[in-house]
């Protein structure tokens, strides 16, 4: 049986691979890739460590855990950058520009107790705000809205606003979300990825949603992303090319561990591309696919199952 708890392990052991590397080049990794559990490089943290990327997954997670309640993930987003909740050693050590002020911008609204306003963040936001920090976080929604992932855009869009308010974030969470729902039936990867593709396309025109928006995402709407050569494959923090490296790893692979080593040979943003596709191969392929040196150094694995057996039992 296919399960999200095993996403969210996927997601936070392809996170952790990605750590040690994350700003190499795709040429550096040529000379030196990665092929195991590592230890401190860039960052300078022990062997598996997570990033930012598990922790608002995390921190997600742990809202939902109650009524979804778009206050209690910005509250827990809060604690994250300022009290160091949901963190692998006591301090964070990865957090990108646009996620620290979006969150001192949440801190700003729930001091004030203007609580509404998190619902119009979505409202107030351009094109340059289109990083990833959204789409590595989004799996644990999954929970409130599966089965029904379209009719929820707005809930996506929403959450998705905490930090990246613009719709060309929140268009690709929707994307991941879908082919996460499709995972979860029990297909094939092929024919979830075409479900997906389709399912999008009704989307789009259900919606009216603008040409210039639907175009960025051509590449795995209208093309077969599975088809692209490496080269053509971008690897940086903008939203489409990390959605894009995620599906394109994921549908090229034909195990867990392997997607995750694509993903992170692909330098530059390595732990949120190894964290996103992590969650589809983690789901797919199951836990008992994840390698045992991998699993059994993740740090806080007793508690981040401890979640997961929560939120599972939360909404099942």
């Amino acid at each position: 049986m296919k399960t999200i708890k095993d996403g969210i392990m996927g997601l936070a052991i392809g996170d952790a691979i990605g750590v040690p590397v994350e700003f190499q080049s795709r040429e550096e990794l040529k000379q030196n890739p990665v092929v195991d559990l590592r230890g401190f490089g860039v960052h300078y943290q022990p062997p598996g460590t997570w990033s930012d990327d598990s922790s608002l997954t995390f921190c997600t997670a742990e809202a939902l855990l109650k009524e979804f309640n778009l206050l209690e993930i910005a509250r827990n987003f809060i604690l994250w950058k300022y009290r160091m909740f949901w963190t692998p050693h006591g301090e964070v050590f990865d957090i990108g520009i646009q996620t620290s002020r979006a969150i001192e911008r949440l801190r700003e609204i729930v001091n004030s107790q203007e609580y509404d306003n998190l619902k119009y963040l979505k409202y107030d936001a351009d094109e340059y705000t289109n990083g990833n920090g959204s789409l590595m976080r989004i799996l644990p929604l999954y929970y409130c809205i599966q089965g029904n992932i379209e009719d929820n855009f707005d809930m996506i869009w929403e959450v998705s606003a905490l930090t990246h308010g613009h719709i060309r974030s929140s268009i690709a969470c929707l994307i991941y979300l879908i082919m996460v729902d499709e995972l979860m039936s029990g297909k094939t990867k092929q024919e979830s990825y075409q479900n997906t593709r389709n399912r999008i396309v009704g989307f789009f025109q259900e919606k009216d949603i603008v040409d210039r928006e639907k175009q960025l995402f051509d590449r795995i709407v209208e093309g077969d992303i599975q088809l692209l050569k490496v080269e053509d494959i971008k690897s940086t923090g903008y939203v489409i090319h990390t959605l894009e490296a995620s599906f394109w790893c994921f549908l090229n692979t034909e195990n867990y561990k392997d997607c995750i080593l694509k993903a992170v040979n692909l330098g530059e943003d390595t732990d949120t591309i190894g964290a996103i596709a992590g969650g589809l191969a983690g789901i797919y392929y199951g836990a008992h696919s994840f390698p045992e040196n991998w699993a059994n150094n993740l740090v806080m694995l007793n508690q981040i199952e401890d979640l997961c057996n929560r939120l599972e039992a939360r909404w099942k």
